[in-house]
């Protein structure tokens, strides 16, 4: 789907020039089959103006002037006021063009006529809405595309629009309802967004301290997919309520499964919590015990890899056992199973404290030689939108956990 999107993206003029000569052929051979009451020779020139008129526009869209293009399709409009997939081609080259006011007066003096069947309005309604999408009026994107909706329940491009902008804005709620309706009209299965979604309905009740409700959500996520997001929020849930066994159990089947969240699995720990003072303490107290029992680890498999390695020694210099951590990092460095710059990073910074000067200059002469130009923290698999912060969904292409981790800084 990722690479026919950007196929359709690279491609946009083209596609729009032959749907627009295909579009001119159509209506013309409509009117003459169905005995438009003009003589035919002055149909055949309203055909052959509005054919300068469309290889105008398609010669313009080729070379990627817009605005030239829109020029002949506002001829094409004043020649012939019926022809309806002239307007639409308009008004979604103003939008494509930031005109989003005159892209929605086109749309709605579409849905404003009273002799148009209901496809047409239908769609004239999908492209208001886009407009108003597109434009940020986001009330009413949500407004008209629940009235496309109204016309027709099974529309599953309109119900995933509806879906990304609940999304971005956090109605967690709507955006559960509309994925459920997307879930039975899409081919594509929804069980692990869901499970997103639950998820970040239960971080705002953990937020709250309501760690009854929160537990109900999650559970209700898990019966949709155990996702990555789940478990950790799991394991802080468990923190909280003093389970430590289950706490144990849930960092070691993420460690095992997803070894590259390690530092990230802690950082989330680390982060948001909030409540009562005792509340607090019990719970750092526990995230303390959780630490130890990871630096305790010694499995073999684990210790392959290096965002375990990354996590310990980050944890360790937290904690003030700085030659431990040194020493960790050069029994890695030794063994040199594979080059990593994040962990040649965390162990020049080891040197430094340590005065070791001489190891110091062989390693950083040897990082400052092979160090990659990208020094962003995460990345999106699909799209490569690049970010230090946390991210669970895409900011760019809206897609769900589909963060990669660099291990470069």
């Amino acid at each position: 789907m990722q690479i026919y999107l950007a196929w359709m993206q690279d491609h946009l003029l083209a596609v729009v020039a032959i749907i627009m000569m295909a579009v001119l052929v159509y209506h013309y051979l409509i009117e003459r089959d169905t005995g438009v009451k003009l003589s035919k020779r002055y149909r055949n020139s309203i055909f052959e103006a509005q054919s300068k008129i469309f290889l105008n526009a398609t010669q313009y869209l080729i070379s990627g002037n817009k605005d030239l293009a829109i020029r002949e399709f506002l001829n094409a409009v004043d020649l012939n006021r019926e022809t309806i997939d002239t307007y639409f081609a308009l008004g979604g080259l103003f939008r494509s063009n930031g005109e989003i006011e005159k892209a929605i007066s086109i749309h709605r003096s579409l849905i404003a006529r009273d002799n148009i069947s209901e496809s047409t309005r239908l769609r004239s309604l999908k492209e208001l809405a886009l407009d108003f999408d597109k434009g940020g009026f986001v009330d009413k994107a949500i407004e008209t595309y629940k009235d496309c909706l109204s016309i027709n329940r099974d529309q599953a491009d309109v119900i995933q629009s509806l879906c990304r902008i609940f999304e971005d804005v956090g109605e967690w709620d709507d955006a559960l309802e509309f994925r459920l309706i997307l879930d039975k009209v899409s081919l594509e299965n929804q069980a692990e967004t869901i499970s997103h979604i639950l998820v970040e309905k239960s971080k705002g009740l953990f937020e709250r301290g309501e760690f009854a409700r929160c537990q109900d959500e999650l559970e209700e996520a898990f019966r949709y997919a155990p996702s990555v997001s789940a478990k950790i929020l799991w394991l802080k849930l468990s923190l909280t309520n003093g389970n430590m066994d289950r706490a144990k159990s849930l960092l070691l089947e993420l460690l095992y499964e997803h070894p590259m969240y390690a530092t990230f699995v802690f950082e989330s720990l680390e982060g948001g919590f909030r409540g009562e003072e005792k509340l607090v303490q019990n719970y750092n107290t526990r995230l303390e015990l959780l630490k130890n029992f990871f630096l305790d680890i010694s499995d073999a498999e684990l210790l392959q890899s290096p965002s375990v390695i990354l996590t310990k020694v980050r944890l360790l210099k937290r904690s003030g056992k700085v030659l431990d951590a040194y020493e960790l990092l050069k029994s890695w460095t030794e063994r040199d199973i594979r080059s990593n710059e994040a962990l040649k990073v965390e162990y020049i910074k080891l040197l430094i404290d340590l005065e070791k000067k001489d190891e110091l200059l062989i390693h950083t002469k040897d990082l400052v030689g092979n160090l990659d130009s990208t020094l962003t923290k995460h990345f999106c698999k699909l799209c490569g939108y690049n970010s230090d912060e946390i991210f669970w969904r895409c900011p760019q292409c809206h897609e769900w956990e589909t963060i990669q981790f660099r291990l470069k800084v």
